[in-house]
């Protein structure tokens, strides 16, 4: 359990900036290639229609990680510890539920870093001229090397993403407002709704911005950031503000198209490009094919550390690097990811299938963080309250119709 301290303390603007770190290695592994696919297929496709998706995204995540960091800085353990912890007097429920997340977040994670290798491929191909298929294998040797030998990569990766995270949001946002959407029918697009063949859109636009496994990096990262109840409002704010950009480049991007590329045919990295031409002229193909490029290679690195960060509290690895379990189980990911970038498979339907299987795996996430939140043996006075309670019950119902009624579409023909 983490230190009591019963002073109030006042952070300065220097530590509330520090904060934000860990909440921009979440919103860099969720702001990839899926989100910049999904979205502008969703603006192309439906208009404004599955607008609401994104608003419930942007609160579901910002819902759902505070309850995983809050539940890593209390108990000072991960998700996954806590779990296997709290089912130990129920030893087949535990191991019920241990295999259902192993399943939900290994599969989530395969399909994860296909999507993500692929993406990057898109905006490295677009700059090289190199064939997708050829290139994405090439990036994820690269990857797989920067994973293996430069030690922990996310500590590394959380200023880089922190600069451009927020570089992205001013980008899309401007566009935004320069393309002048209708606000009526933003408004209308803000209340649920699935058109005749969007399911798979609609929960691909969840399943890129409410990342199951992200639950579990985020508890992680947490308990190794804050150590004492007096950081749960600096964890918050660290939390609440990255997600928020996150949020609002992801709606940026679909308000965009929705607006730009209504009824176009979007088959590449340049198809989706047409949004930024607005901003940034002839420069709007190169800076596509670099946000892609960028944005791809941040997402696979986070895709198999998390992973690997789920399976280590389940099964006790040590999560230093020292264990080559941990390592191990992050090198798999990636080469089953680089052999599924390799086959040939249409890059967009696979990203787009990407993110859906995300969504079908979301309801047991949710609902294990959800549980761990509430007990008040886990959590004591800072377990949730009955307003989190009630929007995290709301989440979950949602993730599981949306999760079930994919699953039936996807696996039953």
């Amino acid at each position: 359990m983490v230190n009591s301290n019963n002073v109030t303390r006042k952070f300065t603007m220097k530590e509330k900036l520090a904060s934000l770190g860990p909440g921009f290695v979440i919103v860099g592994s969720f702001i990839g290639p899926g989100t910049v696919t999904s979205c502008t297929l969703a603006g192309a496709t439906y208009g404004f229609t599955l607008f609401w998706c994104v608003v419930f995204s942007v609160i579901a995540v910002i819902v759902m990680q505070g309850m995983a960091a809050r539940i890593g800085i209390i108990t000072q353990e991960g998700l996954a510890e806590n779990m296997k912890h709290d089912f130990a007097d129920r030893p087949l429920l535990r191991n019920i539920l241990c295999g259902l997340v192993i399943i939900a977040i290994t599969i989530g994670g395969l399909a994860y870093m296909g999507g993500d290798l692929t993406g990057t491929a898109m905006g490295a191909s677009a700059l090289t001229g190199v064939p997708t298929r050829i290139m994405a294998p090439i990036l994820g040797v690269i990857v797989l090397i920067v994973l293996l030998f430069v030690g922990d990569a996310v500590k590394y990766l959380e200023k880089l993403l922190s600069v451009c995270v927020t570089l992205m949001a001013i980008v899309f946002l401007m566009t935004m407002l320069i393309v002048r959407p209708n606000f009526g029918e933003l408004l209308r697009g803000c209340i649920p709704t699935v058109p005749k063949g969007g399911l798979m859109t609609c929960l691909s636009l969840i399943g890129t911005t409410v990342v199951p496994y992200n639950m579990f990096l985020h508890a992680a990262s947490a308990q190794r950031t804050w150590h004492t109840k007096e950081e749960l409002p600096l964890c918050m704010f660290g939390t609440t503000v990255p997600m928020i950009i996150g949020g609002v480049i992801t709606g940026s991007i679909m308000i965009t198209s929705a607006v730009v590329m209504r009824g176009m045919s979007v088959n590449n990295a340049m198809d989706m490009a047409v949004q930024l031409e607005g901003t940034l002229g002839r420069f709007a193909q190169p800076f596509m094919a670099l946000g892609l490029l960028s944005a791809g290679i941040s997402s696979a690195l986070c895709s198999p550390i998390s992973v690997s960060y789920v399976l280590a509290g389940l099964f006790d690895w040590k999560t230093d690097g020292s264990d080559k379990r941990f390592l191990g189980t992050s090198a798999i990911i990636l080469i089953v990811g680089i052999i599924i970038s390799a086959i040939g498979t249409n890059p967009l339907a696979l990203i787009m299938t990407a993110q859906a299987v995300n969504g079908i795996a979301l309801p047991v996430v949710v609902g294990v963080t959800l549980y761990l939140a509430s007990r008040q043996r886990i959590m004591g006075e800072y377990k949730n309250s009955m307003l989190q309670n009630i929007i995290g019950l709301m989440i979950f119902a949602i993730s599981l119709i949306l999760g079930i009624s994919s699953f039936i579409g996807v696996f039953a023909g």
